[in-house]
C-alpha cells in the first residue's frame, strides 16, 4: 500500500539550510558510542554544513533526495511541509581503493548518505528513499549501488541487508581523529 503521508523528491538548491539541520540531528545517531561530541561536531561542520549541502546540490554528479511530510489541512489553511529524511547518490568510480577493489558492478553509484528523522524510524521513509535512489542510479546507467556503514551500527546493517545490500568488503571512515571501520555493502541492479 502506498504511504501518502510523505513524498520523495529531488532536493532544491534553497534547501541547503534545512538539510544541514536534519543532518546535524541525524548524523550523530549513526556514530558508534566511542565517537566524541567534538568529532561529531567537526564532521558536521566540514561535511554536513549549509555550505557543504549547497555544493552537493550544485554538483551534477550528485543527487540529493528528500522525504517530505505532506502538508495537512488545518482550520487556518495549510501547514508547511517538513523534511523527514534525505539520501545522497554519487555517480562515478569509487575514489577509495578499498571500495574500488570490493565493488563488483560497474558503472556504480554510491549511496553516500541516508538519514531519517528519529521520530520517523520504522515508518518506511528510509525504504522509499533507497528505492528512489536505486531507480535514479539505474536511469543514469549504474549497474550497482554501494555504501559504507559502520560495522557497529546494527540497526543500519539490518536495514541494508533487508534492502538487498550485501557485505563485499571493508573500508575506513574518518570521523574526527579516528578512522572508523565500515562495511562496504553493494546491491546489483537488475
Amino acid at each position: 500500500m502506498l504511504d501518502e503521508t510523505f513524498a520523495v523528491r529531488p532536493a532544491a538548491q534553497g534547501e541547503a539550510g534545512v538539510l544541514h539541520a536534519l543532518a546535524a540531528l541525524t548524523f550523530p545517531l549513526a556514530c558508534p558510542p566511542s565517537t566524541t561530541e567534538s568529532a561529531k561536531a567537526a564532521f558536521i561542520e566540514q561535511h554536513l554544513s549549509r555550505a557543504a549541502f549547497g555544493s552537493y546540490l550544485a554538483d551534477p554528479q550528485r543527487l540529493v533526495l528528500v522525504a517530505e511530510r505532506r502538508a495537512e489541512s488545518s482550520p487556518g489553511g495549510t501547514e508547511p511541509t517538513s523534511l523527514i529524511g534525505y539520501a545522497m547518490l554519487v555517480h562515478g568510480e569509487p575514489s577509495d581503493p578499498d571500495v574500488a577493489r570490493a565493488v563488483q558492478g560497474r558503472p556504480t553509484a554510491e549511496l553516500s548518505k541516508l538519514y531519517v528523522h528519529p521520530a520517523q524510524h520504522g515508518g518506511g521513509v528510509a525504504s522509499a528513499l533507497v528505492e528512489h535512489a536505486l531507480q535514479s542510479a539505474a536511469v543514469q546507467g549504474a549497474v550497482s549501488v554501494w555504501l559504507g556503514v559502520n560495522i557497529h551500527n546494527a540497526r543500519a546493517n539490518r536495514f541494508y541487508e533487508k534492502a538487498g545490500f550485501d557485505v563485499v568488503g571493508r573500508k575506513g571512515f574518518l570521523v574526527g581523529e579516528v578512522i572508523e571501520d565500515d562495511f562496504v555493502r553493494e546491491r546489483l541492479l537488475e
